[in-house]
């Protein structure tokens, strides 16, 4: 068994969808990025990969290839699941944000997540309390850890 983390965080900005796990979220504002922007799903792949001691997201999918500009985070998942040797057990995930509110749609996130790997899936979130860029509403992070049996 092997155990991989992964962090994620993008700041909002207007005309921008707001795409968490795979889930279009009502809000105001979006993330920006070169992909979707989807912070839940990138610290997700960064965890498999950190388990399959296979590199990043960034050295897989580079921010400085157009082939990659607005891409479906989902997709990149898919990709990932379909690399990696081994079968992923668990994977656990915090998102941490002063808004939106997650809880309306944890459980569409956790099934989207959970049909691409094939595993386990737990989303949680939480506030920065007020503190910090998060705390301030200027962007929303993640953190997610997986586990992968190996072969």
């Amino acid at each position: 068994m092997s155990v991989g983390i992964g962090y994620d965080s993008h700041r909002f900005a207007v005309d921008r969808p707001l795409i968490l796990g795979g889930v279009e979220i009502e809000h105001e504002r979006g993330l920006v990025g070169h992909s979707d922007a989807d912070v839940l799903t990138h610290a997700v792949i960064d965890a498999l990969l950190g388990a399959a001691g296979e590199g990043d997201i960034g050295t897989l999918f580079p921010d400085d290839e157009e082939r990659w500009r607005d891409a479906d985070s989902i997709d990149l998942l898919r990709t990932v699941v379909g690399a990696i040797r081994g079968r992923i057990e668990n994977i656990d995930a915090t998102i941490v944000c002063e808004a939106p509110r997650i809880a309306p749609y944890r459980m569409e996130m956790e099934r989207i997540l959970a049909e691409v790997t094939s595993a386990r899936v737990s989303v949680k979130a939480t506030t920065n309390e007020g503190m910090g860029w998060i705390g301030r509403d200027e962007g929303i992070a993640c953190i997610a850890v997986a586990s992968l049996e190996s072969e």
